[in-house]
């Protein structure tokens, strides 16, 4: 017993050393070497005052900033529902019930007079399109749609609309914070945060002839109703519009996708000035670098993008850049990726000269491109879209590019199908091209509807689908 109360109090004594050394000691040697080092802070109120406010991963000041940012950005951004007799042919964000549908997204507010940027996929197809901000719902007009970028605007009738503040996208860099604001799940209204995990993502969904696909990509978390909300930073600026998620389930699972800030800006004023955007073109394809294109072409590194064909008498050719060039820089900026080239020309206008740094047999050279419109000149165009009640769809004229491209020299696209036509009845998609009808090439809208219309007996329709591979398609009319 006497050597048990002996161990008993050795142990009592040792527990007692020890704390009094962390309590007493350790304690404020640590508490000291921490404030010293961060700076100290303490609760005001809902804010956090400190001396440590520029300090990287600082979180009072980033608690500050989610705040101020929200503050801001939240009154910019409207919930947007949609009616339409005819379902989308693939939504991302989208809600659909049988039957007529209904959709929901978000818009951001781009001007006081009402202008909102949300993307075309929000919009598609709609008959009637409403926009909800601080309880109040308007009746919103379509101004203009880019598939290209996945971009449309729209507009509703006031005045006095508190509108959101651009911020220069090229200057956002990786890992800075960021907020989603948007609608999720018909939940209006909801900010969530994350950081810039990546920029420049390709992800081959915007179906259309001359995509634009340079997303920002954040981990904030970003769901289906978020489409067309604002992507901001910490000022409560404009980032990007948030456009798609990356998913298995159609909800959150990591990643979003949002276009960037400055290919919206020169788009939405496009749309508004001209009701088309002027897209400027070099004339040239490019590819991403590889170990197999460096070892074929002979290079050794994989800077830049490769030229891969370029278009007779584009800018590209009277510039006298060839396949097989490495191009460096556009202007100043360097390219390290197709997304990047693509979008540095996505900034540009027709007749807007280019300078472009270029690699060829290991010497680096500089060459002046003039860009052109899709039909080759320099002019500003106005989009013309032909209405065909008898078709059951909108048509337009093939461009000069696109008949380069898809080495056709005539057609007419079905931009969008309406109603129980002919069109819809045929099965024909949205973004077909017809070449010809019986034989007859098809240079306008109004020869393919005189050729179809009237048409009896068996029909041969030729031309290109959405993937750019040629089709024939065999009918009767009675």
């Amino acid at each position: 017993m006497k050597i048990q109360k002996i161990l008993i109090l050795s142990l009592l004594a040792g527990f007692s050393g020890a704390f009094g050394y962390h309590k007493f000691f350790l304690e404020p040697q640590l508490i000291n070497k921490f404030e010293s080092s961060l700076g100290t802070y303490k609760e005001d109120g809902n804010q956090l005052i400190g001396n440590i406010d520029d300090q990287p991963g600082n979180l009072p000041a980033v608690k500050n900033d989610f705040v101020v940012a929200s503050s801001i950005s939240t009154p910019c951004v409207v919930f947007i529902k949609t009616v339409s007799g005819v379902q989308n042919n693939f939504d991302w964000f989208f809600f659909s019930t049988p039957g007529r549908q209904t959709g929901s997204g978000s818009g951001v507010i781009f001007s006081s007079d009402g202008y909102i940027v949300t993307n075309n996929h929000v919009i598609d197809n709609a008959e009637t399109i409403e926009v909800i901000h601080n309880k109040t719902t308007y009746k919103a007009k379509l101004i203009g749609t880019d598939p290209n970028s996945d971009i449309a605007v729209i507009k509703i009738d006031t005045k006095n609309m508190p509108f959101i503040k651009i911020a220069d996208s090229k200057k956002v860099k990786v890992g800075e914070w960021v907020l989603a604001v948007g609608n999720p799940f018909n939940l209006t209204s909801t900010v969530t945060a994350g950081i810039v995990s990546a920029k420049g993502r390709n992800l081959n969904i915007v179906n259309s002839a001359f995509p634009i696909e340079a997303f920002i990509q954040t981990d904030a978390a970003i769901n289906p109703g978020n489409s067309g909300g604002a992507l901001v930073n910490t000022k409560g600026e404009l980032i990007g519009i948030n456009t798609a998620i990356f998913s298995k389930t159609g909800s959150y699972s990591g990643y979003g996708f949002a276009v960037p800030s400055d290919i919206v800006a020169k788009i939405v004023n496009d749309l508004i000035k001209f009701g088309d955007v002027q897209k400027a073109f070099i004339g040239a394809e490019v590819l991403d670098l590889n170990s197999e294109l460096a070892e074929r072409y002979k290079l050794n590194n994989l800077n830049g993008v490769l030229i891969n064909s370029i278009v007779s008498e584009g800018a590209a050719d009277k510039a006298g850049l060839q396949k097989g060039d490495v191009i460096l820089k556009v202007n100043n900026s360097e390219i390290d990726s197709k997304a990047n080239f693509d979008e540095e020309i996505a900034y540009q206008d027709p007749g807007s000269r280019v300078k472009i740094t270029f690699k060829r047999d290991k010497v680096i050279k500089e060459a002046i491109c003039l860009l052109t419109n899709r039909e080759g000149t320099t002019e500003k165009i106005k989009r013309e879209i032909f209405s065909s009640g008898k078709l059951g769809g909108e048509l337009e004229s093939v461009s000069k590019v696109e008949k380069e491209r898809f080495r056709i020299d005539s057609g007419v696209r079905i931009v969008k199908i309406t109603g129980n036509g002919i069109l819809s009845q045929l099965g024909f998609e949205e973004g077909f091209i017809i070449t010809a009808v019986n034989g007859k090439k098809c240079e306008i809208p109004e020869e393919v509807e005189a050729n179809l219309a009237n048409a009896k007996g068996k029909i041969v329709l030729e031309g290109i689908n959405r993937q750019g591979s040629k089709s024939v398609y065999q009918f009767y009319s009675y």
